[in-house]
């Protein structure tokens, strides 16, 4: 496949996937209109004789209360993640800055960093480190390039090589230049705002001391149903848009590093990982979608995951599937990371994405 198409159908099918969500809360204000108006019926409007009536304005305040939940939930939560840039979210993950000036391997991770600004002619983002955290992955943080950060683990400084770091690294670039790690903030808000409207179901749908009302029952299970069935959607478009731009990512560190054997090997040592246990535990759920690969243990790992399968993501490098690779590193001498993409040659006898 070619790398600039493949980006443009990542960005197309993305775009269908946002448009997708924004349907999806449609629905849902359908959904909970029904759902309440079934509810007043049964608690009240059924048994009244004469023609059934709502209450005046009834189907108005109930979209006005989604649309409040939704937009003022994900106006919240997105205020909330965005509040000190990447770099103050890489530290509540438990990341710290690179100490360049003393550890070898983190001195290298940031060299790699800088010269991979020059390459993709972008501001240089705080280097982090989890340095807890014994498996190969990364995250990139950050509402724009001004307030970004790239956070590696200690598994990856210890485990790649300098030409399989850089391949690491130039992924999370990517995602910083895409706008994907804006983007994935939007979506966590809009997934909380759905998820309020369930918390405000589940609320009412609990008796009290005075023993509650059928009719707040019955109303506080109407939202309940609708509000999981949007959360649930919203959970599902966050993994599909998460998943395409995962391949847009790969793409774009194959362009930029020249080499399907950077960011190829990464994966292909943590499909080695995946079979033997790292020490590094998993991250919250929360922050899966931002992970060069997720490592949720349990029946998540299956369900709503927000990464393509690690063979599928291999094939599309290599055009063809490649075996694991052993955890062990070979240290060579440094080589400076590539300059600009289009203008330097492809690599020569490349058998999966070719530039053009």
């Amino acid at each position: 496949m070619l790398i600039f198409e493949s980006q443009r159908e990542a960005r197309a099918q993305t775009r269908r996937l946002l448009l997708a969500f924004g349907l999806t809360v449609v629905l849902l204000v359908i959904a909970v209109n029904a759902a309440l108006a079934l509810a007043w019926g049964l608690s009240w409007g059924f048994w009244v004789p004469g023609e059934l009536r709502y209450p005046r304005h009834f189907f108005a305040v109930n979209t006005g209360v989604v649309l409040l939940f939704v937009l003022g939930g994900w106006w919240v939560e997105t205020s909330r993640l965005a509040h000190g840039g990447g770099q103050r979210l890489a530290e509540q993950l438990g990341a710290r800055l690179a100490q360049s000036s003393g550890d070898a391997d983190e001195r290298r991770f940031s060299h790699i960093v800088d010269e991979m600004a020059i390459a993709s002619s972008m501001k240089r983002p705080q280097a982090m480190v989890l340095a807890r955290d014994g498996g190969i992955n990364a995250f990139a943080a950050g509402w724009s390039e001004d307030d970004a950060a790239v956070a590696v683990t200690r598994g990856a400084l210890e485990h790649l090589t300098r030409e399989e770091l850089q391949g690491l690294v130039a992924h999370e670039f990517s995602h910083i230049a895409e706008g994907d790690t804006r983007l994935n903030m939007r979506l966590v808000g809009m997934v909380f705002g759905l998820e309020m409207l369930y918390r405000l179901g589940q609320h009412l749908f609990v008796p009290d001391q005075r023993d509650r009302r059928m009719a707040a029952a019955l109303i506080g299970l109407a939202l309940m149903g609708a509000g999981w069935l949007g959360w649930l959607a919203g959970h599902a478009l966050q993994a599909a848009v998460s998943r395409q731009r995962e391949y847009l990512a790969d793409a774009r560190a194959v362009q930029w590093t020249r080499s399907r054997d950077g960011l190829g090997g990464v994966l292909r040592k943590v499909m080695s990982q995946r079979h033997a246990p790292s020490g590094g535990g998993a991250s919250p759920s929360m922050v899966q979608h931002m992970l060069l690969v997720s490592n949720e243990p349990g029946a998540m790992a299956h369900w709503l995951d927000s990464h393509p399968p690690l063979a599928q993501r291999i094939r599309r490098i290599y055009g063809r599937s490649m075996p694991p690779l052993p955890l062990n590193r070979q240290d060579e001498t440094p080589a400076p990371v590539a300059v600009q993409a289009d203008a330097v040659a492809p690599v020569a006898g490349a058998t999966g994405w070719t530039l053009s």
